[in-house]
């Protein structure tokens, strides 16, 4: 019995693992009874885990004695990643001051789609998705046009799984979006309008890495201005070879888990993320 418990399989670092991943859900606090079940482990476990989490300052506690992320965790994510986001950071900034709406850049990890850095724009959108945030690459621009320009050993991977439905607007037909997959890929750019929240649309181009897709860069406007969203495709290919140039030493591999076993991806449930646009 691994981790000396009576789950077969299980050992201690993933019990530890599977506390954290807790907090991907978006939630900012969460109960003890919460922190279990979405743990999936026995109360009695997970309040001596926690108790050693918070400890070291992974995780801490507040009045009500509900948890959340701890300081010390979050100032080491700071590391990952820095140094893609300290290199395109500059560039995404001159993408806001030339088009005013709010730029961000995302990589595929797995079988969505995370983000990098983002720069907020003074038109407010629903919701709009965080650092760090993950979503489902389909109902995305950002991540259709990844998905768009990946091999096709992850596309049809991605095809198999269930599509989550974010809005009425969704596509979820696994026919319709190798559809639209394809011509995403002949005019190289992607557009979502309120497919993962309604008022949100966005469009993307990709951020090419050693001659295969490395990154999607985009801009993320309320629906009412989607008629100008095609008009924003020049400037983002001027911004998209620029990074690409900037980001050529950096070894995007490690971020991009180029290694991953797709099969076992497409076998996984759909991104348990928290709601948010493009």
């Amino acid at each position: 019995m691994a981790g000396g418990s009576g789950e077969p399989g299980r050992t201690v670092t993933s019990k530890v693992l599977a506390i954290l991943a807790a907090f991907e859900s978006g939630q900012r606090s969460l109960s003890l009874t919460d922190l279990a079940a979405t743990a999936g482990l026995p109360l009695s476990t997970t309040h001596r885990l926690a108790a050693e989490l918070e400890e070291w300052g992974a995780i801490s506690r507040d009045a009500n004695d509900r948890y959340q992320v701890g300081l010390r965790l979050w100032e080491l994510a700071q590391n990952a990643g820095r140094a893609l986001r300290d290199t395109v950071r500059p560039y995404l900034q001159d993408l806001y001051a030339l088009t005013g709406e709010t730029s961000h850049l995302a990589i595929r990890d797995g079988m969505d789609v995370l983000y990098i850095d983002r720069i907020y724009g003074l038109r407010r959108v629903p919701r709009a998705s965080r650092v760090g945030g993950r979503l489902p690459m389909h109902a995305t621009a950002v991540g259709k046009v990844i998905l768009a320009h990946e091999t096709p050993e992850v596309r049809e991977a991605y095809l198999r799984r269930p599509l989550e439905s974010r809005t009425p607007r969704t596509v979820t037909d696994p026919k319709l979006l190798r559809l639209e997959l394809d011509r995403i890929r002949k005019l190289g750019f992607a557009i979502t309008i309120d497919e993962v929240r309604a008022g949100s649309c966005s469009v993307a181009v990709p951020v090419f890495h050693t001659g295969r897709i490395g990154a999607g860069v985009g801009l993320v406007m309320q629906t009412a201005t989607a008629s100008q969203l095609t008009a924003h495709v020049p400037t983002l290919r001027n911004v998209s070879e620029r990074i690409e140039r900037a980001t050529t030493p950096i070894p995007l591999e490690s971020l991009l888990r180029s290694g991953m076993d797709v099969g076992a991806a497409a076998r996984t449930k759909p991104s348990a993320s928290s709601p948010s646009p493009e």
